[in-house]
């Protein structure tokens, strides 16, 4: 059995899994149901029939079952070999009445070999304000399936969170003016299940979408992927009752030997326009501080989203790589370029995070700030990234790691259960091929413990 954390991933060869959500029950504790929703390559459901839940216990196909509850769990089962080949994912989520997660003591997911019982994972959450969690997500990879350990939180309920995915929730109709003379009437109705129909949700709040100086500069083609990755980012961010956010959002590249084929195949470029779109959206001058490392770090010139273009051929590159050892520099270095002989090639991260606090130490701004920090793994200098991270935690920044693929992430991935710090300042994810996670995945991502975080460190004063 493995324990995985958040953002973590693992293979999956059982043909179906069950799929465990649970939990202490007792008195005061708030009554939990699971779920699971059938999504497409896009991110949606193909119609109301693939939302599983107490409703609607079993999907048309039979290849999802909502089991029911026992003591302290609810449970799914998920035949992956039966699945329609136009579904990617199945997010297994969760929804509390009557309360928040917060209430729920003990909350966990199990995933189990259907046929065998066995267990093959467990990941255990920890939440807050939230009445609606996606826990976890199965998804095609490969010609296989895998498991991510997700724990993203939504505060608008099991409505909410079936909205997101393209379903929207009847809202249930006011209860009728009592009558005048007195008439008997049932103590305690039972309230009715909400109807699901695959239509857009009506009269949500819509999302703020922030114009930025420059970006009418852009190629066509540039332009119209930034403007709907900002409204993705808006979308994302309202999920957590953030329709308006400004903050400072710093890039950190890995420019280590181990990511070379990345930066040549043109993944690092692929990433750095969609994180481009963070800044322009949360930004108040739609720029965004970067740095590279690898045995040490190298401030970049600042990204401009109006020159974009130009910062990507620039900027986002391995560099030098091949002129490691020679003594005279290299020709052709633009002004603001980076030669990456001094950068090295080995993994220190504990350095960057050292000259990024200094950084924001230095130049203090009235908004958060929010580190998108890119790595493919090769971490091993855990002690000194642990001793600037938990130094980190009384700063008014959120450092969220992303790791492109590899493994061997070290603290990273153990720091959202490490005890000892008044609020939780890191976040984690892997993504195996970040090319083909779509905008909308990666942004939810992204933004899944950004919105926790600014809420705990206003109410501890970190933040103004």
């Amino acid at each position: 059995m493995t324990t995985l954390s958040k953002g973590a991933n693992m293979a999956v060869t059982a043909s179906t899994i069950r799929a465990v959500l649970g939990w202490s029950p007792g008195s005061g504790v708030p009554d939990v149901d699971a779920s699971a929703l059938l999504l497409t390559s896009g991110g949606r459901v193909r119609s109301d029939g693939d939302f599983v839940f107490y409703n609607q216990p079993q999907h048309a196909s039979g290849a999802v079952r909502h089991l029911g509850k026992q003591a302290g769990t609810d449970s799914l089962d998920i035949g992956l070999t039966t699945l329609g080949q136009d579904i990617e994912r199945v997010a297994l989520c969760a929804s509390v009445d009557g309360g928040t997660f917060g209430q729920v003591p003990g909350l966990h997911l199990r995933l189990l070999d259907a046929a065998s019982g066995a267990e093959l994972a467990r990941f255990d959450m920890a939440a807050g304000s939230e009445t609606a969690y996606v826990s976890g997500e199965l998804y095609r990879r490969d010609g296989g399936w895998k498991f991510r350990a997700v724990g993203q939180g939504y505060a608008d309920g099991l409505a909410g969170l079936a909205t997101d995915f393209g379903i929207s929730v009847d809202a249930e109709q006011p209860a009728p003016a009592p009558p005048t003379a007195p008439a008997q009437v049932p103590q305690h109705p039972a309230p009715a299940p909400p109807a699901v129909r695959p239509t857009a949700a009506a009269g949500r709040d819509e999302p703020s979408i922030r114009l930025t100086k420059g970006e009418e500069n852009l190629p066509v083609d540039m332009r119209k992927r930034l403007s709907l990755r900002k409204q993705q980012i808006a979308v994302s961010l309202t999920k957590h009752g953030l329709t308006k956010l400004t903050a400072r959002v710093i890039l950190v590249l890995d420019a280590s030997g181990s990511m070379s084929g990345l930066y040549t195949r043109g993944t690092v470029a692929g990433v750095t326009e969609r994180m481009a779109a963070v800044a322009a959206q949360l930004d108040d001058d739609g720029e965004m501080q970067a740095w590279t490392f690898a045995s040490n770090p190298a401030r970049l010139p600042d990204l401009v989203v109006g020159e974009l273009p130009e910062w990507l051929a620039l900027h986002v590159r391995v560099g030098q790589v091949s002129l490691f050892g020679r003594k005279k520099p290299p020709k052709g270095l633009r002004p603001g370029q980076v030669d990456m002989r001094a950068v090295g090639i080995q993994n220190e991260e504990q350095k960057v995070i050292s000259e990024v606090r200094a950084y924001v130490r230095d130049n203090p701004v009235p908004d958060p700030t929010l580190v998108l920090f890119f790595s493919d793994g090769g971490v091993y200098r855990n002690d000194e990234i642990e001793r600037e991270l938990r130094a980190a935690v009384e700063e008014p920044v959120f450092w969220q790691f992303i790791g492109l693929g590899r493994s061997q992430y070290g603290v990273l991935e153990r720091f959202d259960t490490l005890p000892g710090r008044r609020v939780d300042n890191v976040g984690f994810f892997a993504a195996d091929d970040i090319e083909k996670v779509p905008d909308a995945e990666l942004y939810d991502r992204l933004l899944s413990e950004f919105p926790s975080w600014l809420t705990a460190a206003r109410q501890l004063g970190i933040l103004r």
